[in-house]
């Protein structure tokens, strides 16, 4: 997978099987934020689409997931069912995205009572994509603020790696969430496999951890599967604290909202509070070879994808309630069997996602529409008619 190796987003550099940490790493400087600075977004705005890289080879479906580099072997297997990311899944500039131009006026919101709900499939540093998306439902102004009065915003997880401005994405959730707050909504967030994996790579660094296939270390996994050195350079404690008490699912409306397609969470409790709570004691232990299970388990997807997948999720549903599951992590192109390709001359080739994917039966929606591979950052109401 191309995946960024810590160097900001204006480089591409090719990811190897014998990929060695870069030096500067072991050394993250903290980040202190000038006085005055001000997180805020930008408005919303729809930069030029940037030529295509000639460089990039198209990703091969069929290859295995999630980098996961080992220190002994660097071309270990991966265990049976541990399925995470394509592991030539681009990493693009922000100009590469197709873009969404806004042409409407937000639409209006109800002014008391309970608000509508909405759901954010994953951003990966998009900064000005998800923006874009969220002007567009009327959830924000044109200054970047929360407008959407009384309604329920709630993001699925992976706010940074891969992306431009994964700690500004962060920023303006936290925002939102005192702003929508104070208007009688709210906004809130679930934990993702890349928000445990920042926090590994802050904590633990090159600490070598037992990957179930070998030696591995969370520093290295980050800069393997898109972590950007800004973002290091630029990560508060604030930002360390949010993460870490992330809850892992929620139920709203007969929703059960969750990061990943898989049915690990049964792993972790028998009710949504139990997972929750399991997930923060174990962030709280501080362990590195425990935090590194959390994280690979985390990174298990496809478990709704095939003819097993009504039966899988039933069993989510039948422990945690909900008449549906919705989740972000696995791109919908990838469950569709399709990989788009960022080097076309034309956007007939890319990703044509108009919107979340709805499958296993319907009782399964996918919410993560490939942004990071010229996809679309998807902002979607409940409840979906189909």
């Amino acid at each position: 997978m191309t995946q960024g190796a810590g160097q900001g987003p204006e480089v591409r550099t090719a990811t190897l099987r014998d990929f060695r940490v870069p030096a500067y790493v072991h050394d993250v400087p903290a980040y202190v934020q000038e006085p005055g600075h001000d997180p805020a977004p930008p408005a919303p705005a729809v930069p030029a689409q940037a030529e295509p890289d000639p460089a990039y080879q198209e990703p091969r479906f069929s290859e295995p997931s999630y980098a996961e580099p080992s220190l002994q072997d660097p071309a270990f297997d991966q265990p049976d069912g541990y399925t995470p990311t394509q592991r030539d899944l681009p990493v693009i500039n922000r100009g590469d995205t197709v873009q969404v131009r806004i042409d409407t006026e937000p639409a209006p919101r109800p002014a008391d009572g309970l608000g509508p709900l909405y759901v954010v499939g994953d951003v990966h540093g998009y900064l000005d994509e998800l923006i874009a998306a969220l002007y567009e439902q009327g959830l924000i102004d044109a200054e970047g603020s929360w407008s959407a009065g009384t309604a329920r915003l709630w993001f699925l997880g992976d706010f940074t790696d891969r992306g431009p401005d994964g700690i500004g994405v962060i920023d303006l959730v936290m925002r939102l969430s005192a702003e929508a707050a104070a208007a009688g909504g709210y906004c809130k967030a679930l934990m993702g496999n890349h928000e445990l994996l920042l926090l590994g790579a802050k904590r633990f660094g090159d600490t070598p951890v037992n990957s179930g296939a070998g030696t591995a270390t969370f520093q290295a996994a980050w800069l393997l599967n898109g972590g950007q050195k800004s973002d290091m350079d630029r990560l508060q404690d604030v930002h360390l604290q949010w993460m870490s008490r992330l809850d892992a699912m929620e139920l709203e409306d007969g929703h059960l909202l969750m990061h990943s397609d898989t049915t690990a969470y049964l792993d972790y409790g028998d009710s949504i509070e139990a997972v929750n709570d399991t997930v923060r004691e174990t962030l709280t232990r501080n362990d590195a070879d425990e935090c590194w299970d959390l994280f690979r388990k985390f990174t298990k997807r496809f478990a709704f994808r095939d003819g097993s997948g009504p039966e899988a999720v039933r069993e989510l549903l039948e422990a945690y309630g909900g008449a549906r599951v919705v989740h972000g992590h696995s791109p919908i192109p990838y469950l569709l069997g399709e990989v788009g390709t960022e080097d076309a001359a034309d956007e007939d080739s890319r990703p044509l996602i108009e919107g979340p994917h709805v499958y296993a039966g319907g009782l399964a929606i996918a919410m993560d529409g490939g942004v990071t591979m010229a996809g679309k950052l998807l902002v979607q109401q409940l409840p979906m008619d189909s």
